[in-house]
Formats: structure tokens, C-alpha cells, sequence
């Protein structure tokens, strides 16, 4: 994997490869953040990276000035992965070795951007509880966006506060947005 653009431009990282992760193509990741780049300034950013496997966004958000993220994943070695790195990249990041579900019901955090990525295989009740959850709870700021990346074989635009979905080879990332804000005005 590899950091596009900000003070780690070209950084390659390598994870273990025992690993249960599918990280995000650097094609995708690229699109999105250009999307990203248009509407919001990102040393201003208050992130969450949900089910961060490698820490593949985290590592790309601390790169362009975003300084507080939280990245959360269950698995033991993903945690461990993404503390070392921030450490050595002195990144600032803040890791949570936490069932994504659980953390969504507990924290108070409020974040600018929430950004998911879960397992692929997940069933679609598991996808459609991530924004559920998001916005009960009320864990976007104004302005914020929760961001969910799935298999384009899934479709999550029934869901309340669904603006929109952009579609990148076999992935597509699928935006909610607060309640009764307008999306583009977002820009």
C-alpha cells in the first residue's frame, strides 16, 4: 500500500500478510480523497476509521494534517500494525482494539468524517446497522459524512440520510450525510 499525497507522498507500507484485511486500491483511495479535497479543509478534520484493517485511510487523512483519528478494528494484529506505524510516522493516531458495533454504541465522539470498510462478506443487516447506529447516536458533526465502502454487488441507497454512491471497479463507497443538511452545500 502506498500513502498518495501530504508529508508521507510515496511512503509504500507493507503489512503482514497474515492479516484479515482487503485494504482499499490506491486507485479508489485516490478518487475518494480528491472527493474529500473538494469539500473540506483536512488539518480542520475530526476522523473515525471503522473496521481499519492496515490503517490504509488513517495513514492517508494523518498525511494531509488530519491530527486527531480514531482507527478501530477488532483484530489484534491490525491494531498492532497501525500503532507501530503511526508511532514510526509519527502520526498522532489513536487505535482501539474494538468490535466495531460496540464502539459505535458506546463512544460520545464526534467526527467530521466516519469512514467504513468492512469485510466485503459481511451480511447486508450488518452494513445497514453502521449508519443506523451512526446517526442515533449522533456522531457527525455539521458538515460530516459517514463513508462506506462495499462490493458493488450491494446497494445501500434505501437507507435514510443516503446522498449518494461513486463507483470504483468493484468497489463502490456509498455517502449519508446529517439529517436535514444539504449535501452540497457541504462543498
Amino acid at each position: 500500500m502506498r500513502i498518495i499525497s501530504g508529508l508521507h507522498k510515496g511512503k509504500r507500507l507493507t503489512a503482514p500478510k497474515k492479516l484479515p484485511v482487503r485494504p482499499t486500491t490506491d486507485m479508489a483511495k485516490e478518487a475518494l480523497f480528491n472527493i474529500l479535497n473538494n469539500r473540506y479543509y483536512f488539518d480542520e478534520l475530526v476522523v473515525i476509521d471503522l473496521f481499519a484493517g492496515t490503517g490504509n485511510i488513517s495513514y492517508e487523512f494523518a498525511s494531509r494534517g488530519t491530527e486527531r483519528i480514531s482507527a478501530v478494528d477488532a483484530d489484534y494484529g491490525c491494531v498492532k500494525f497501525i500503532t507501530d506505524t503511526s508511532e514510526s510516522l509519527e502520526m498522532g493516531i489513536s487505535v482501539f482494539k474494538n468490535d466495531v458495533f460496540t464502539y459505535l454504541e458506546k463512544t460520545r465522539e464526534k467526527a467530521t468524517i466516519i469512514f467504513a470498510d468492512p469485510p466485503y462478506d459481511l451480511p447486508l443487516e450488518s452494513f445497514e446497522k453502521i449508519p443506523e447506529l451512526v446517526f442515533k447516536n449522533e456522531l457527525l458533526t455539521e458538515n460530516g459524512l459517514l463513508i462506506i465502502e462495499h462490493s458493488s454487488h450491494m446497494d445501500l441507497s434505501h437507507l435514510d440520510n443516503f446522498v449518494e454512491k461513486r463507483k470504483y471497479g468493484g468497489s463502490i463507497f456509498s455517502f449519508f450525510s446529517v439529517p436535514n443538511q444539504d449535501y452540497n452545500e457541504i462543498c
